[in-house]
C-alpha cells in the first residue's frame, strides 16, 4: 500500500493514542507486523515554543520502521511552521489530528472542533501541505454529533487541498468511544474521495478486520484499543486476511504475556527512568492481565508498586498462579 511516495509493508495500522503510543509500544507493534504506527498526538504550539517534554513525543527510533507523526493545533501558520522544522524528522508522515474529543482539546477549538469550521480545515491543511516534504494525512470523527455529521465534506476538503490519505473513525465526538462505531460513514467517505481511506472504530478481532474491508471497501484499517494489551492482534490479523492456517490463537498463555510485560516495561524504564517507566507501564499491565485468574488482585498490587522490581515480583506470582 502508498501513501503519496511512502510505501508501507501492509495496510493493518496502529491508531495514535495519548500516553499509550510511545515508542516501546510503537516497537512491539512494528515487530508483530504492524504496517504504520502513529505517535502520540503532538501539540503544534508545544513544538513551536520549543517545549522540551512536546519534543520528546516526536522521537522516532531507528529500528521502528514507518511512522506517522501526528500533530495537533489550530493556527494555520504555526502548524506550518512546525511542519517545516519536522521534515527532518524520521517519521515518514505528518497526521493532522482532527478527530480527538477530551475537552481539554476541543474546548481550544483543536481536534474534533475543527470539524465545526470547514473553512479553517481546508486552510490547516493547505498550509501543513505546502510545508511538509512528506505525505500529509488527516484523522476525523464522523462528526460533531448526529446533527452534525460532515465526515464526507470534511474528507473532500482534505483531499482538495492536499491530504494523501484520510482516517475516519466512525463515531461522533459527542460519543467519544461508546456506542457503536458506524462504519457506513467510512463506506461514505471512500465513495466520495480518490485519496486511500482508513477505516478506525470497533477492530478487535480479525474476524472484525475482514469485516471492516468488506463492508467499507477502506485501504486500510487503523487499530486502537484492541491493540491495547494485546499487540499480536497484528499478526493475526495479517495472517487472518492472508488465508493463513498459522493464525495465532487469541488466548495468548500466561507467560508470553508475562515476558512480554517485563520486556515493555525494561524499554519504558530505559527511555523514561524507573519512577516513570512503572507508572505508566501500570495502565498497560491492567490491559495485559484482563480475563487472567486473580488479575484484579494483580492489578491492585502493580497500582501501588513503584519500582521495577517490585512490579517483576508481582509478574510472578501472577505466572505462578496461573500455572
Amino acid at each position: 500500500m502508498k501513501i503519496g511516495n511512502v510505501t508501507l509493508d501492509n495496510n493493518i495500522f496502529l491508531a495514535p493514542m495519548a500516553g499509550i503510543t510511545d515508542i516501546p509500544f510503537r516497537l512491539l507493534c512494528k515487530e508483530q507486523g504492524c504496517g504504520l504506527t502513529y505517535t502520540e498526538m503532538v501539540s503544534a504550539k508545544g513544538i513551536y515554543y520549543n517545549d522540551e517534554k512536546t519534543k520528546r513525543l516526536t522521537a522516532v527510533d531507528d529500528e521502528e520502521g514507518k511512522v506517522a507523526l501526528q500533530i495537533f493545533g489550530s493556527d494555520p501558520d504555526i502548524m506550518a511552521k512546525v511542519t517545516e522544522r519536522l521534515n527532518d524528522s524520521d517519521a515518514c508522515i505528518i497526521d493532522i489530528n482532527m478527530g480527538c474529543p477530551t475537552p481539554k482539546i476541543t474546548k481550544n477549538g483543536d481536534g474534533c472542533a475543527l470539524m465545526l469550521e470547514p473553512d479553517l480545515v481546508g486552510k490547516i491543511v493547505r498550509e501543513v501541505s505546502r510545508a511538509s516534504v512528506k505525505p500529509v494525512t488527516v484523522k476525523i470523527r464522523k462528526g460533531w454529533d448526529e446533527n452534525r455529521v460532515n465526515a464526507v465534506e470534511i474528507a473532500k476538503i482534505a483531499e482538495e487541498n492536499g491530504a494523501a490519505a484520510v482516517a475516519v473513525h466512525g463515531r461522533t465526538r459527542e460519543q467519544f468511544y461508546s456506542g457503536k462505531a458506524d462504519w457506513s460513514i467510512i463506506r461514505q467517505v471512500k465513495e466520495s474521495v480518490s485519496i486511500p481511506v482508513i477505516g478506525n472504530g470497533d477492530v478487535f478481532t480479525p474476524e472484525d478486520a475482514k469485516k471492516m474491508f468488506d463492508e467499507t471497501n477502506c485501504d486500510a484499517i487503523m487499530i486502537g484499543r484492541g491493540a491495547q494489551g494485546n499487540p499480536w492482534i497484528f499478526n493475526r490479523i495479517i495472517k487472518y486476511l492472508e488465508g493463513s492456517k498459522d493464525v495465532l490463537d487469541p488466548n495468548i498463555s500466561v507467560k508470553t504475556k508475562v515476558d512480554i510485560i517485563k520486556r515493555h516495561m525494561q524499554m519504558l524504564v530505559e527511555l523514561k527512568g524507573e519512577q516513570c517507566g512503572v507508572r505508566e507501564m501500570r495502565k498497560h499491565i491492567a490491559w495485559y492481565v484482563k480475563g487472567m485468574y486473580n488479575s484484579s488482585r494483580v492489578k491492585e498490587k502493580v497500582f501501588k508498586a513503584i519500582t521495577q522490581d517490585e512490579v517483576c515480583d508481582i509478574l510472578n506470582e501472577l505466572l505462578e498462579s496461573n500455572m
